[in-house]
């Protein structure tokens, strides 16, 4: 049984609240009060699902993560919170006696890179796109939460960055990180393993749910489904995908979730179209064909779809 997380849709995507009875083919995703105490992660276990040749993906609280260990060292896709730090280097630990020493952002958001400081203090390298290095420095208001989101520690920005992608060799694989443009946010990498046939998509891809789309970070659904597509010309049907949040994925539930977005943009986009105003188009429910498979999750399907016409309309 997979473990998944309660986001807080009133403090935003930077607080979740491990949920540890949801299976993994139905998370149970709902907002909790925005005067919710302060998180105890004592609960959370770090969990680990061998998927090939040194390379695990570790659930907890937050992003899924990645791990690729090897005589060269270990190398982390994401890192979940602060508060989890040494749970996850536990984990690491059970499976490599050689020290920690890559971090890979998927992107910004606090449920991926909040642990950052604690990895870096190890003597671990951060890498991103040069997008969440600029958004990790600064204070970021979230629109779609109506919050603000601090700085993070100096400690924890990324040390090494790039535009368009960047190659790593290490523990005899070769590592692609692929720059998706206005996705998820501005900032957004895949992350292909090509020695054990293993795709980190990061939150571009949220397996059996609607996406968060940060259109305030310089998120697009048309970025998302490009990012889709990019990803599914990458993998073949043995590719075991991460996604951001919820269970392993593969090729075909990838290319379910593509069309499900292209789905939904033309619908939408179709009212937009006939001159409809945002109230209007959430109340035409454009996506009630698709609510019961991909509305279960943090997004509810009105939430989801203003969401996608404010990206719609000022793109």
């Amino acid at each position: 049984m997979l473990r998944t997380a309660i986001p807080c849709l009133a403090l935003g995507l930077a607080s979740f609240i491990p949920f540890a009875s949801a299976p993994a083919t139905a998370p149970l995703l709902a907002p909790i009060p925005a005067s919710a105490p302060p998180q105890d992660f004592s609960g959370v276990t770090i969990e680990a699902e061998l998927l090939g040749k040194g390379t695990w993906m570790l659930t907890g609280a937050g992003g899924n993560m990645g791990l690729v260990v090897g005589d060269d060292g270990a190398l982390l896709i994401d890192d979940q919170f602060s508060d989890l730090s040494d749970k996850i280097l536990a984990v690491i630990k059970s499976k490599t006696d050689q020290p920690l020493r890559w971090v890979l952002n998927t992107h910004w958001h606090g449920d991926h890179t909040g642990g950052n400081a604690n990895m870096a203090a190890t003597g671990a390298l951060i890498v991103a796109h040069e997008a969440v290095r600029e958004r990790l420095t600064v204070d970021q208001y979230m629109e779609a939460f109506d919050r603000t989101t601090p700085a993070s520690p100096a400690e924890g920005w990324p040390t090494i960055t790039f535009a368009d992608g960047l190659d790593l060799h290490w523990n005899g694989q070769d590592i692609q990180l692929i720059h998706v443009p206005a996705a998820h946010t501005d900032g957004d990498s895949l992350v292909f393993l090509s020695g054990s046939n293993v795709l980190h998509m990061g939150d571009i891809f949220v397996n059996g749910m609607y996406p968060f789309i940060d259109t305030g970070s310089g998120g697009s659904i048309d970025g998302v489904i490009a990012g889709a597509d990019k990803a599914l010309a990458l993998v073949d049907d043995h590719t075991a995908i991460i996604p951001g949040h919820g269970p392993l994925g593969d090729r075909h539930a990838l290319r379910s979730y593509r069309d499900m977005l292209v789905t939904a943009r033309d619908a939408i986009s179709a009212l937009i179209a006939d001159g409809l105003n945002r109230s209007e188009v959430i109340s035409a429910k454009p996506t009630a064909d698709l609510d019961e498979r991909w509305g279960g999750g943090f997004m509810t399907p009105d939430v989801w779809v203003g969401i996608v016409y404010d990206g719609l309309v000022g793109r």
